[in-house]
């Protein structure tokens, strides 16, 4: 089960940096796109909950991409409210942790389907990992650009990694998912 508690722990890690980002700007700034053939961060959470519906729905049994999905649609401008942002934000991961917590060790290596192109169920995680990291990434850095400089640092800030290594390095070692705050020491 470390494979699937280490995807979950994963997921929710990415889930988290949304939610904190998403505390720094409001609705008008979710809304905002860039410039030309940009995404607003709301085309972004659409994006992300259509996927994850489509994927994570009867995971081990159905095509990840669902006939009902409309792909194309989840990339215009939605206008939506910052609530109803964040609710499709938290079905969609509500979706996907369901359908992790359901999985046993042995389901790993059985072969799930996503546009009819066969995976094993440890590959399709990883697959999904790597996406939604990369969105939860454009999420961050156009939340960064638009916010300017009232934005809160998400990870080590500016000109404190020095600082950062030395209270890390002045701890015992452990051995632990990086974050968790208990780890066990080495």
């Amino acid at each position: 089960m470390e494979f699937i508690s280490t995807s979950i722990e994963l997921f929710k890690y990415y889930k988290g940096l949304g939610d904190k980002t998403f505390d720094q700007i409001n609705e008008v700034k979710m809304n905002t796109i860039p410039a030309n053939e940009s995404n607003s961060i709301a085309i972004i959470i659409c994006h992300l909950h259509g996927n994850m519906l489509s994927r994570w729905t009867d995971f081990l049994v159905t095509d990840g991409e669902k006939p009902s999905r409309n792909r194309d649609l989840e990339f215009v401008n939605p206008n939506l409210k910052r609530q109803e942002l964040i609710n499709i934000w938290n079905e969609g991961w509500g979706c996907l942790f369901n359908a992790l917590n359901s999985l046993e060790d042995e389901d790993l290596l059985k072969i799930v389907y996503i546009r009819n192109e066969g995976h094993t169920v440890q590959q399709a995680i990883l697959r999904q990992i790597a996406h939604y990291s990369y969105h939860v990434g454009q999420i961050v850095q156009l939340a960064k650009i638009l916010k300017g400089s009232d934005w809160v640092s998400l990870s080590i800030p500016k000109n404190k990694s020095t600082e950062y290594n030395n209270e890390k390095f002045a701890e015992e070692r452990s051995k632990g998912f990086f974050t968790k705050k208990n780890k066990t020491q080495l």
